[in-house]
């Protein structure tokens, strides 16, 4: 490494040239080196010659976005490395696939090859570390390169630590003190609380913000109305706007990984649909019964936060986060199919077969243009800057795009979203919940109930921070476990207080939060090509700025009222969709109907016997529809044991598969061999 930082060093580094072949760059490398009286100039034809002689042999492109050309002719006296980024990167035929963004020149005379072997293990371990790549390809000079490099071997480090510390993942050991788990939360991210506004100043984020404020308000308001369905109108969409507005703001503020986005959950929508028709049944107001199971609620969620119960998280794996985030995708993709079909079924009774037909087109739309935009960066048309503009803004361009088609077919009747004219409760009552309504027994019996949603309140929240906390998305900041649970049951408190809906982390809001944010590449692996996430730009300016729109969005809702729900549906469908391609239970699911034969050759398909896996897919999928069973059934008070059972079966699980097996199916991020395969 000490030869790359010395190349980093020199100023002689070449950054942002301007080059259409590889021929241009050597022309250039080679001019700079001239000028730089390392190189006579009379012998660079000599040296152009010998590296296009070696490039036809075979690339030098080893995969990563990175070249390593070499040559050694007596031309060049002293072992060199030069190091060049291109402004734009050149498709060179490396193995993944990955067009090439660095070069690394080795030049030298004919004994320094062997030295130089070195240096190429060296660049080779550099460039495999996304995070290298993602502040190289920002870098103003050679100082920030060096910076680069430092931080890399800071990353490679071994750490320093106890065996029974290095046992726990970051933020989920035990402190063995009231509050402790919250104050060392505290003390990890506190000193990262102004990059999080800093980081939160580029174009990306704003197209993140634009995208999640409407793909955030189509669920709160698509919630809060089915909400109003469930609870007799007492809890609807302008309580849960204003609770996701509101809560999302304190939240973007206070938590330890603003990553994560509150809102409306199916789960939580269940609970609550089944306390009320509890409270029907033993002919209770609802709303002061709801306030005092929200405050044992919240008085319990404290409490966990206060033990460390966070910390018990290190016993959920792979198998418990895909089969919840599995739920939670189709919950998406099931409430935009039902609402999509509603007008077809309505048709008997007056509806209108050209309303539901440009209902459906206006959220195919949507969805198709979406998913097409966000996958715009890696083609190969425009100039990269305009692919990265239309990727991070393809959600927002779909939304407004199809909003523009309906407008065209105005005289076609289309359902719209159902806000009011003017803030107010749902029902004209007063917002503070008159506590005093609640029978005294009833206020000591809501504990019960009360343990349910803590439990459900204590997964939801955790289970969607271990999937945004993933290592796949190579998160640097760290979780905050503990501290987000103290916020998110402060808030299920004072929500309970005013009689608003109570949130939890949104699992599929929050990956679509992490992945609009990600600065990604595209990867061909064993034939099979994928996207891998190389840095995330974690801020809370994204999250802040979502909730501060949404609450504006309370004083313009005669202006909301006029956006089709088609199009909320469409993007409701992208989201659900987005999920499930990074969930590997889909992906093992597939294998059932493709050609044994043309399996790709994933790390869990070599390493796992294929009847093993098979078995684990079922399962898991076993797991997924008692899930949905009791989600929808008279018995969804339950649905948060069932959830937690998830870790026992996990559990139970090493009874019935090799301990090889389950190693590779339940693995916490994909091997490096799962990564691209390349050669010098």
């Amino acid at each position: 490494m000490q030869i790359i930082r010395q190349a980093f060093a020199t100023d002689w580094v070449l950054l942002d040239a301007q080059a259409h072949s590889l021929a241009e760059v050597f022309d250039q490398t080679l001019d700079r080196l001239v000028t730089r009286g390392v190189l006579p100039a009379e012998r660079k034809e000599e040296v152009a010659s010998a590296l296009v002689e070696r490039e036809k042999v075979s690339s030098t492109a080893i995969g990563h976005a990175v070249a390593v050309p070499h040559a050694y002719l007596e031309a060049i006296s002293e072992p060199t490395v030069v190091f060049v980024r291109l402004a734009g990167p050149l498709n060179l035929g490396a193995p993944d696939g990955i067009p090439t963004r660095f070069v690394f020149f080795l030049l030298g005379p004919p004994e320094a090859s062997a030295k130089h072997l070195d240096t190429l293990a060296s660049a080779a371990r550099l460039v495999s570390d996304e995070e290298f790549r993602y502040d190289a390809g920002r870098a103003r000079d050679g100082g920030d390169l060096v910076e680069a490099l430092d931080k890399f071997q800071a990353r490679m480090a071994p750490p320093v630590a106890k065996r029974d510390e290095a046992e726990a993942p970051v933020g989920l050991k035990f402190s063995y003190r009231p509050f402790g788990g919250v104050r060392d939360d505290l003390r990890r991210r506190l000193p990262l609380y102004a990059s999080d506004f800093i980081d939160g100043l580029h174009p990306k984020c704003l197209g993140s913000t634009l995208f999640l404020l409407f793909a955030c308000l189509a669920p709160a308001v698509t919630f809060g109305g089915v909400m109003a369905v469930e609870t007799g109108g007492q809890i609807g969409a302008v309580e849960m706007i204003l609770a996701t507005a509101v809560c999302g703001v304190v939240y973007a503020l206070l938590a330890g990984q603003p990553l994560i986005l509150l809102g409306g959950t199916g789960p939580m929508l269940v609970i609550t649909a089944t306390l009320y028709q509890l409270c029907q049944q033993a002919e209770l107001p609802f709303l002061p019964t709801y306030a005092w199971v929200g405050f044992w609620s919240a008085g319990f969620v404290i409490l966990l936060s206060a033990i460390d119960a966070s910390s018990l998280l290190r016993y959920f794996t792979r198998f418990t986060d895909e089969a919840f985030a599995a739920l939670i995708s189709l919950i998406f993709i099931n409430q935009a199919v039902m609402s999509l079909a509603q007008p077809f079924k309505e048709v008997d009774e007056g509806g209108s077969y050209d309303s539901a037909l440009l209902s459906l087109l206006l959220a195919l739309g949507t969805f198709y243009v979406a998913m097409s935009l966000s996958r715009f960066r890696r083609s190969s048309y425009l100039r990269p800057a305009m692919r990265e503009f239309l990727a991070d803004f393809g959600p927002t361009i779909a939304l407004g795009s199809m909003a523009l088609v309906a407008l065209l077919f105005d005289a076609v009747p289309l359902e719209t979203l159902p806000a009011p004219d003017e803030l107010g409760s749902t029902t004209g009552r007063p917002w503070l919940v008159d506590l005093g309504a609640a029978p005294v027994w009833a206020r000591w019996a809501a504990a019960i109930p009360a343990l349910f949603v803590a439990v459900l309140v204590y997964l939801d929240q955790h289970i969607t921070a271990r999937l945004v906390n993933s290592p796949d998305h190579k998160l640097q900041k760290g979780p905050g476990y503990h501290l987000d649970l103290l916020v998110v049951g402060s808030l299920v408190g004072v929500c309970s207080l005013f009689g608003l809906p109570w949130l939890v982390a949104a699992t599929v809001r929050s990956l679509n939060h992490v992945r609009s944010l990600a600065t990604s590449e595209e990867v061909v692996s064993h034939g099979q090509t994928r996207e891998r996430i190389i840095h995330v730009r974690e801020n809370r300016v994204t999250a802040l700025s979502i909730h501060v729109l949404m609450s504006l969005s309370l004083l313009l809702l005669s202006l909301l009222n006029q956006l089709p729900m088609a199009v909320l549906y469409g993007l409701f469908l992208f989201m659900g969709v987005v999920s499930i391609a990074g969930n590997q239970f889909f992906e093992r699911l597939s294998l059932w109907v493709k050609d044994p034969d043309l399996y790709p050759a994933t790390h869990y398909l070599r390493r796992a016997r294929l009847r093993e896996i098979h078995l684990f897919t079922v399962l898991q999928l076993g797991c997924l529809v008692l899930l949905w069973v009791v989600k929808s059934s008279p018995a969804g008070i339950l649905f948060p044991l069932f959830i937690a059972l998830l870790a026992p079966v996990r559990m139970l699980a090493g009874h019935w598969f090799s301990e090889e097996s389950l190693e590779a199916l339940d693995a916490e991020e994909e091997p490096d061999d799962e990564s691209t395969h390349w050669a010098a």
